[in-house]
């Protein structure tokens, strides 16, 4: 019988955007820096982006591919409310589609050994999951960690009182992902209070010992794994013996239960004192556990987050009041708690990004925590909260959260971006040409970037304004070239090296020839080498249903117009076409 894949369905599923891969401007009076270095660590090139967040990943993935070791993002629950003018199986299934479109990137995005942390509610939790299963691979699934958001009951609760959201892990690849271990709480350490006799300080002054224990289990099942295995099969097992405590007394483990180690491990662990029978010598053995022998290792991270080890929604409201006590961020995330998600999946200097930015709590904790730092937002509290809350914590005012704990003086510094504006546009007859609001640099960067090369001008040959590799490059010019302009430039190139020529034009030479006469030279024209590429002009991809565009209504059928008056009207729309007016330049091409 054939196994059938199981995957979860929605409305418009197979569509899948044509994004425009953008380029990113920066805004040198939003940027920020401290006016002095702080520490030798101090990180300036973090990124604040303002637009549209699926534009912004696809922006960001030429330059961050399998760069980012971490990322958390806090998307809309959907919880109905900013879908109120859809039908429930149609705002889920546009939430689904959004969602995956966002999180395919953010794969691509994210180092081999990285990882996704998603906050959510019930209302999309499980779906969200298989969603992920099905672009990271459920075998990357890590966790589901349950965070407590709030300490005590709604009293208008309808049904349940809502107090937790669930935060669900991903690795790129889980059998790379480390996490790591979190610090010692004094909480955890308060079970250490028993001593051993022989510990103190001796006659030269120097301590002697191996400091607090207490009493760990000295047996292990033999119900399950290759030991349960093997009693099941023969009823023998090497770690079932008799021992005679101090008192006298002959003890066996508990039916279907093993010593932890064999004899002669027991007897090893005897002489170095690290076996206990209780204050009478007559108790069953317990192991010493030693607070100097682990202390440094920390331990696992729980699935459960309790709101007195990383904050509620109340923590973080009252967080971002300090910044903002007019106008509130409404669903703010505790800096206690995206402090102990990067404590887990990141080490100072790698990079965390943020695509959902909110109130900015993420960059704000990295900058702390000296991660580096990129998140994205689209709405007017990028300049109202983020940015206000960021320009503080780089001058060290910024007191609350984490701050204290990690010992946050200020320092460092961020790059405040926008995305650019769709690369073609149409002019005032339909025709689709160049945004005239692109100089020659930044149109050089985004054909560049839409071919696949870095963009990187050479200070020594002008014509090379990014590279793919170490001898292939691509110019970028607005002109028209002639035959004898690209055979001079041919020879410049030379033999040993390639070049992409992007051009309005070229003149005297068709493109099959070309290829035949300068095999160094590749030749497109501009804009016609683009226009299939993208879905040009979409600047809004949200995950606010508001912002979708509405489907157009079928208009009333006209009557047909006069022969005359619809061929004088193409005349001028050609017209017009060749004479490239409407943008830098039109269709005028050979």
């Amino acid at each position: 019988m054939s196994k059938q894949k199981l995957e979860l369905t929605w409305i418009g599923k197979e569509k899948r955007p044509m994004l425009e891969p953008r380029i990113l401007l920066e805004d040198p009076e939003k940027s920020y820096h401290a006016k002095y270095r702080v520490t030798d660590s101090d990180i300036f090139d973090n990124r604040l982006i303002f637009g549209d967040n699926l534009l912004a990943l696809k922006a960001l993935e030429q330059e961050f591919a399998g760069k980012v070791k971490c990322v958390f993002i806090d998307p809309p629950y959907n919880t109905g409310s900013a879908f109120a003018q859809y039908d429930d199986g149609l705002e889920h299934s546009i939430w689904l589609g959004l969602m995956r479109d966002r999180l395919e990137i953010i794969r691509r995005l994210m180092a081999e050994d990285g990882s996704l942390w998603i906050t959510i509610d019930d209302n999309e939790s499980h779906y969200l999951k298989v969603v992920c299963d099905e672009v990271f691979g459920r075998v990357n699934f890590v966790s589901n960690v349950v965070w407590q958001k709030k300490s005590s009951p709604q009293a208008n609760a309808t049904w349940l009182s809502d107090s937790h959201d669930h935060i669900l892990v991903y690795a790129k690849d889980k059998m790379r992902f480390q996490p790591r271990k979190l610090g010692r709480t004094e909480k955890q350490n308060e079970i250490y209070k028993h001593s051993d006799e022989h510990d103190g300080i001796g006659e030269d002054g120097k301590w002697y010992g191996r400091g607090p224990w207490f009493p760990g289990d000295f047996t292990l099942s033999l119900a399950s794994g290759a030991r349960g295995k093997q009693y099941a099969k023969t009823g023998v097992s090497d770690n079932i013996y008799p021992i005679t405590t101090p008192s006298g007394r002959e003890v066996l483990p508990a039916k279907g239960r093993a010593w932890a180690y064999v004899r002669s491990s027991y007897e090893r662990l005897l002489t170095e004192h690290r076996v206990h029978f209780g204050k009478d010598g007559s108790s069953k053995p317990t192991i010493k556990r030693f607070l100097s022998e682990i202390e440094g290792d920390g331990v696992p991270a729980m699935t459960t987050w309790h709101y007195s080890e990383v904050g509620e929604n109340r923590t973080a409201a009252q967080e971002v009041k300090v910044f903002n006590p007019e106008s509130p961020f409404a669903t703010p995330k505790p800096e206690k708690l995206i402090s102990r998600i990067l404590e887990i999946a990141s080490v100072p200097g790698d990079i965390v990004l943020d695509s959902f930015a909110g109130s900015g709590t993420t960059g704000a904790v990295a900058h702390k925590m000296g991660r580096r730092w990129i998140m994205v937002e689209l709405g007017d509290h990028i300049d109202t909260h983020i940015a206000p809350r960021l320009r503080k914590v780089v001058d060290g005012e910024d007191g609350g959260g984490i701050s204290a704990s990690v010992g946050w003086n200020g320092g460092g510094g961020f790059r405040y971006y926008k995305l650019a504006p769709s690369l073609i546009v149409s002019d005032r007859w339909g025709n689709p040409v160049i945004n005239p609001e692109y100089n020659a640099a930044q149109l050089a960067e985004a054909l560049a970037k839409l071919e696949g090369f870095t963009y990187a001008p050479s200070e020594v040959q002008w014509w090379q304004h990014g590279h793919s590799s170490e001898r292939d490059f691509i110019y970028v010019t607005t002109q028209n070239l002639s035959a004898e302009q690209l055979q001079a430039l041919s020879d410049d190139v030379g033999s040993d090296q390639s070049l992409l020529v992007c051009c309005a034009a070229f003149h005297g030479v068709t493109a099959a020839k070309a290829s035949e006469r300068w095999p160094n030279l590749t030749l497109k024209k501009i804009p016609k080498m683009v226009l299939a590429r993208c879905e040009w002009g979409h600047d809004d991809y949200s995950l606010n249903v508001a912002n979708l565009p509405i489907a157009e209504k079928a208009e009333p059928a006209k009557e047909p117009e006069a022969a005359s008056g619809s061929a004088t009207r193409k005349t001028k729309k050609s017209a017009a076409t060749n004479a490239g007016q409407g943008g830098l330049f039109g269709e005028n091409e050979e």
